[in-house]
C-alpha cells in the first residue's frame, strides 16, 4: 500500500512539473510573439488590447510546440475562436480520412472599412 501511495505521489509530481514547464514555455514564446506581431488575429483580423489581449493565442504553424525560432517564423497570433477552428480542421480531416484543407494566409474577413475614404475626404474639401 505504501508503494502505491509513493507511486501516486510521483505521478502527481510529474504532472505538476509537466504543467509548470508547459506554462513557462508558453509564457516565454507568447510574450515574444506579442512583441513581434501586432495584436490582431491572423485569420479574422480582430484587434485585441487591454483585458481582451488574453483571448489572443499563439498558433504554431507546423503544430510543433517545441519549434520556437527566435524570429517567430513558426507562429501566428490567432484569437481563441480561430485557433480552435484551425486545430479542429485537423481533427475533422483525421476523422473523415481526408486531407487537411490548406490554411492559406488570407484572412477570412474581406471587409475593407476604409475603402473609398480618400474619395470621401476629397469631397469635403
Amino acid at each position: 500500500m505504501a508503494q502505491d501511495e509513493t507511486q501516486a505521489e510521483r505521478q502527481k509530481q510529474l504532472i505538476a512539473d509537466f504543467q509548470r514547464n508547459r506554462k513557462l514555455r508558453e509564457k516565454t514564446y507568447r510574450e515574444r510573439a506579442l512583441k513581434l506581431y501586432p495584436h490582431v488575429c491572423g485569420k479574422c483580423g480582430r484587434e485585441f488590447s487591454g483585458k481582451k489581449l488574453k483571448e489572443l493565442t499563439v498558433h504554431h504553424r507546423d503544430h510543433d510546440h517545441n519549434n520556437n525560432p527566435p524570429d517567430g517564423s513558426n507562429w501566428e497570433l490567432l484569437c481563441i475562436y480561430c485557433h480552435d477552428n484551425e486545430h479542429s480542421r485537423y481533427v475533422d480531416a483525421h476523422w473523415y480520412g481526408t486531407e487537411v484543407p490548406s490554411g492559406g494566409q488570407e484572412p477570412v474577413s474581406h471587409n475593407k472599412p476604409f475603402a473609398g475614404l480618400a474619395a470621401l475626404l476629397k469631397k469635403k474639401k
